[in-house]
């Protein structure tokens, strides 16, 4: 990657500042190692332009070792297959963009499916994230099903094992949460105080219907069972190249029920990676 010296700074100014602001030493060979090594873990595809955020990201990891240079600590990782690291590295170079009732449109679909339906109901949320997804969705379990939501529940799954320790406390921002309506926020949230002032809990009505668990979907074995009646993959398709896709794809059509829908991200598109699910509506697949 090439870089540009700002206008009226010599090569020694610019070699200095650039030194100060990179102490570790990222190659180029280190960098497309660690693009084959993320792809061979956890299927993500890192495009050129991320070079930055790999550096950023990854910086934490080779400081907490007290390295110096990507390369000695891309051979510690190889070096030690099963070694607890690998899973720092994966953490460190997940994406986890998320929101309560992000994509909303979604919600209302998902319920009116569900309002005619007979209990019991499973959900798998494919990309927890820090949980305001599953969450969303046990709030909407609740609001559409009442006391038959008793019968419901959410598996929510992701790759990230710290965002899945974040989800599993339940605690957010109150600026964040003041974002739902205020209805839901009474209903759903427990107000901090104290040394909790300006947090946000979710109430255990909403929590003890989501279980968090770790997993990789590039593993040969997922540990979760359908039937669902729904599973939401949103953005986090857009990670993986098509033939990646196509495989997950394939091996979320048997876990669905003949009539389960799968939720997709915006701007994701299944209809030309697989032949095993139909589009029913915006980003909402059902089993061909």
């Amino acid at each position: 990657m090439s870089e540009q010296r700002e206008p009226g700074v010599d090569a020694s100014q610019w070699a200095s500042s650039h030194q100060i602001e990179r102490d570790l030493v990222l190659t180029d060979a280190d960098f497309s190692r660690i693009r084959e090594l993320i792809y061979q873990r956890a299927g993500i595809v890192l495009a050129e332009h991320k070079r930055e955020m790999v550096y950023s990201r990854l910086a934490k990891r080779l400081r907490h070792h007290g390295l110096t240079r990507f390369t000695d600590y891309l051979l510690r990782l190889e070096r030690q297959p099963d070694a607890k690291e690998w899973e720092a590295f994966t953490n460190a170079l997940t994406t986890n963009l998320t929101a309560f009732f992000r994509e909303a449109h979604h919600f209302p679909l998902l319920a009116e499916h569900l309002r005619h339906k007979q209990g019991p109901f499973t959900i798998w949320c494919s990309a927890a994230s820090t949980g305001e997804e599953p969450y969303s969705l046990a709030m909407t379990l609740l609001e559409t099903l009442g006391p038959k939501a008793a019968q419901a529940k959410v598996i929510a799954t992701d790759i990230d094992t710290d965002a899945l320790s974040r989800a599993r406390l339940g605690i957010y921002p109150q600026e964040q949460v003041c974002k739902l309506d205020e209805a839901r926020v009474k209903r759903f949230f427990q107000k901090g105080t104290g040394q909790q002032q300006g947090l946000a809990r979710v109430r255990p009505e909403v929590s003890e219907l989501v279980e968090f668990m770790p997993l990789n979907l590039l593993s040969t074995q997922w540990p979760v069972k359908g039937p669902f009646d729904a599973i939401f993959c949103r953005n986090i398709m857009i990670y993986f190249d098509k033939e990646t896709q196509a495989k997950i794809l394939k091996r979320f059509a048997p876990l669905m029920k003949p009539d389960g829908l799968l939720f997709a991200g915006h701007s994701e598109n299944f209809s030309y990676i697989s032949d095993a699910f139909k589009l029913r509506g915006q980003t909402v697949y059902t089993r061909a």
